[in-house]
């Protein structure tokens, strides 16, 4: 019986810029045997759903990702979509912008500002503070957190790279919390990640509630993801997890 090469796998393209990908590698990295809830994504030891809880906020939370963050189970940018269902999440591609958030960018309902420290001199005059976004409030308009979701040289990459984001405003994050993230190892205990970021934009932007409710979540996955690596089951609920039970009508 004659034996047939198996058939090459079919060329993968960049969905926005038509490029050819190269072949993926088999993905051998830590965790990749573990069981995964396909609702949360987290080893199912530690299933993030039951304290999956939805929050309404004036302000809105636009992500615009880098595409290797996508894949990452410890992305914390998902947890935000979780909670305030507004949230709008874009793939970065330097070349090709997404078009459905150049549109919203130009809608007059919405006051856009990007996320970004203010540590150059090149775009000081762009800088402003949380008083903007009580100003475009005032004006009925809708505040917009435009978060950099990557890496910090990824994202200093999407800022530089991006010209559709020159024209917006300039909105550093000016907190003195520290990072509670522990899956990650940041180059600061002042660099937050996503959700931490954008809790603390929610708190500092008048939306509490929503803020709680996503700071409270983000440490439920921090702290199951974490226990989860050590083959730990969390058998007692933490405050976290209690509050957010509560908020569903649940005792712990």
């Amino acid at each position: 019986m004659s034996q047939h090469a198996p058939s090459p796998e079919p060329e993968s393209r960049d969905p926005a810029t038509g490029h050819p990908r190269p072949p993926r590698r088999e993905f051998k990295a830590r965790g990749s045997f573990v069981e995964r809830c396909a609702g949360c994504n987290l080893p199912a030891l530690n299933c993030l759903c039951p304290y999956r809880v939805e929050a309404e906020s004036v302000a809105r939370v636009w992500l615009l990702t880098h595409p290797l963050e996508h894949h990452k189970p410890t992305n914390t940018g998902r947890l935000i979509r979780d909670v305030l269902g507004s949230t709008e999440v874009f793939t970065w591609y330097r070349t090709a912008p997404d078009e459905h958030l150049l549109a919203l960018l130009a809608d007059e309902r919405y006051a856009p500002f990007v996320i970004f420290p203010d540590d150059q001199p090149d775009y000081a005059h762009r800088v402003v503070g949380m008083e903007a976004v009580a100003a475009a409030r005032a004006e009925a308009r809708i505040p917009v957190y435009v978060i950099l979701d990557g890496t910090w040289r990824q994202a200093r990459r999407i800022f530089r790279k991006s010209p559709y984001l020159e024209a917006l405003p300039v909105l550093p994050l000016r907190t003195e919390r520290l990072t509670r993230y522990r899956l990650r190892k940041p180059a600061s205990e002042a660099h937050l990640c996503t959700a931490e970021v954008a809790a603390e934009l929610l708190r500092l932007g008048g939306d509490g509630n929503a803020a709680d409710t996503l700071d409270d979540y983000f440490q439920v996955f921090n702290d199951s993801y974490a226990a989860s690596r050590g083959f730990e089951k969390l058998e007692t609920p933490t405050p976290a997890m209690t509050r957010l039970l509560a908020r569903r009508g649940i005792e712990a």
